[in-house]
């Protein structure tokens, strides 16, 4: 109960009346408040007790074009990491010759954990976790790039991640392990030529020497320029260790068929499974024993197996849960003629499917930039997005492209040209929105020293990283004409690169007829220059947003005038004010 002490002195109706309608309207504004999460929270839905665990961080998103779903024969694959503060940095690991008897050390590769720069570089720093298991050596290994994960080797094997998660029976957070989800990648890049040896080789190293510690339900998109795979591998437990004679983990396989999409937005795609069709499908040897002796499928039931189900099922749709959007969102624009329901559950929709139209490089691009702009869960829909309709104030729905990305990568695997030169992988750090691709072939011998560097705690304007954040945090200011700014260095960077790309094959190629060395020389000069100066481009235009966005206007540099037209609300929001307004009079 409020009391008034008035203490001799007269309040006047007036101020009384005034006082009123503030506790009312605080009183009102609290109890909308409270509606709001209510009804936000009901609309979302939420995962039924059995299912709550089984839902990933929802950190990743991986999409998958087969060869005659592009436009130019490509195999793409994307990975945006969306971790929001693992280790971002890059590296070129160059081919080696190795002698007979070599060892080849694993380690305990966190995909989260960082360490102060201080204390030197992650890729160093890890040879101090050695799992004290060996393997032997091969004779060669190819040269590749990596990230958190290996992406792309000089052979045009490509890879992308998503995590899945698994029952919880199934993980293994023990130190007996010796193999975790980006030690098996690096193995493959180095020792594999095609997707079909690479799985072969990560499913046959895991069950023999165990697979999990810092690691659960994981998802590889594996692809050569002829073939993309969808390979899912899970821990068998805590108690597994070499010496029970049994896998140490299980996994499974489906290829995407040539002319189709697919798309893997932290949930597991793999459903029924017909091992006598090979081409199509691969798995473990304990892939149907592991699930009957956990009771995880019974194969009296009458039911077939079916991969996702028994492993790692996660209900929900896109309507029931907007965190679960982007299942549908993704299969909404490359096949809008299918007409997908955001009712349908995402344990339900088809595996792949056929785009209606074939997809290009920016294609790709432009959905790992997707916002679900126009759909029920549009981050800016009403006045969600401030004035200036920012997608990042409103975090409701999970959406293909996230504000907290580390880097996204697309690579591109082609089969009409040598390897060196067939493959690329495009490069986007930070944000998708208000980044840049930048191309780096599979024949390159270097990348640039700022990419080795850099993590979220310490400014380092070293890092090519932080130029991009740079950009990215200016931009949220005044975000829907900043981005228009932004759209227009994206322009003459990344679509510059994309139209240079034709011309540098040709001419790679021709070097590479006469010197194979020549060719990578080339190559690695032309990316190098290229992502040099699109670094530079990007903390330029940071400034340049400060310049032309400060004090809430709008500078223009060339004429050295202010104008108010690019900063104007719109109506929406105009009517929301003026309706707060209305109440509060």
């Amino acid at each position: 109960m409020i009391h008034l002490h008035l203490e001799n002195k007269t309040v006047s109706k007036r101020s009384l009346a005034l006082m009123k309608k503030i506790w009312f309207w605080a009183g009102l504004t609290g109890l909308i408040f409270s509606l709001a999460m209510f009804f936000s929270v009901s609309h979302q839905g939420s995962a039924g007790p059995s299912d709550n665990y089984l839902i990933p961080q929802d950190n990743c998103t991986v999409i998958m074009v087969g060869k005659k779903a592009s436009v130019d024969g490509s195999t793409l694959t994307t990975h945006t990491a969306d971790c929001g503060m693992c280790d971002w940095t890059w590296r070129y690991v160059p081919p080696s010759d190795h002698k007979p008897g070599e060892m080849r050390k694993l380690y305990r590769i966190s995909q989260i954990r960082t360490w102060p720069p201080s204390q030197g570089l992650k890729w160093d720093l890890i040879k101090k976790d050695f799992t004290g298991v060996e393997i032997p050596e091969v004779a060669h290994t190819f040269g590749y790039l990596h990230g958190v994960f290996g992406y792309l080797n000089d052979q045009q094997l490509a890879i992308g991640e998503s995590t899945i998660g698994n029952r919880p029976k199934m993980s293994n957070p023990t130190p007996t392990p010796a193999l975790n989800l980006t030690m098996l990648t690096l193995l493959a890049m180095e020792r594999c030529r095609t997707a079909r040896e690479a799985i072969g080789l990560m499913g046959s190293l895991a069950e023999k020497y165990g697979y999990g510690g810092e690691d659960g339900g994981e998802m590889l998109a594996v692809a050569d320029p002829e073939e993309v795979w969808v390979f899912e591998i899970m821990p068998v437990g805590p108690l597994w260790n070499p010496k029970t004679g049994k896998p140490g983990a299980v996994w499974c396989a489906q290829r995407v068929p040539d002319d189709e999409v697919s798309v893997c937005p932290n949930e597991s795609r793999i459903g029924e499974i017909d091992l006598n069709q090979p081409d199509f499908f691969l798995a473990s040897s304990n892939v149907f024993s592991y699930a009957e002796e956990s009771g995880l499928w019974d194969p009296k039931s009458g039911q077939p197996f079916n991969w996702k189900k028994a492993y790692s099922p996660a209900e929900g749709s896109a309507a029931s849960n907007w965190r679960r959007s982007r299942m549908w969102r993704f299969f909404d624009l490359v096949a809008p003629s299918a007409k997908f329901s955001p009712s349908l559950a995402n344990m339900d929709f088809p595996f792949s499917v056929k785009p209606d139209r074939q997809l290009s490089v920016k294609d790709v691009m432009n959905i790992c930039r997707d916002k679900g702009y126009g759909t029920f869960f549009d981050p800016t829909r009403g006045i969600r997005g401030g004035p200036y309709r920012n997608p990042n104030y409103d975090s409701s729905a999970r959406l293909i492209s996230v504000k907290q990305a580390e880097y996204t990568t697309i690579t591109q695997c082609r089969s009409s040209l040598p390897a060196p030169i067939g493959g690329i992988v495009w490069l986007a750090w930070g944000a998708q929105d208000t980044s840049c691709f930048m191309p780096f072939y599979a024949g390159v011998k270097a990348l640039p020293g700022s990419f080795r560097i850099g993590d979220h705690f310490v400014l380092n304007r070293d890092s090519a990283r932080w130029a991009f954040d740079y950009v990215d945090f200016h931009a949220q200011v005044s975000y829907a004409p900043a981005l228009e700014e932004i759209k227009k260095a994206q322009a003459i960077w990344e679509d510059g690169a994309l139209n240079q790309i034709p011309d540098i094959d040709r001419k790679a190629l021709d070097l590479y007829k006469k010197n194979p060395a020549k060719a990578a020389d080339f190559l690695t000069a032309f990316c190098l220059n290229n992502a040099d100066q699109v670094v530079k481009a990007w903390w330029q235009l940071g400034d340049e947003l400060l310049v032309k966005f400060n004090h809430f206007g709008y500078y223009n540099t060339d004429r050295r005038t202010v104008e108010r037209k690019p900063m104007e609300f719109p109506d929406i929001w105009k009517k929301a004010v003026r309706a707060i307004d209305a109440l509060l009079e």
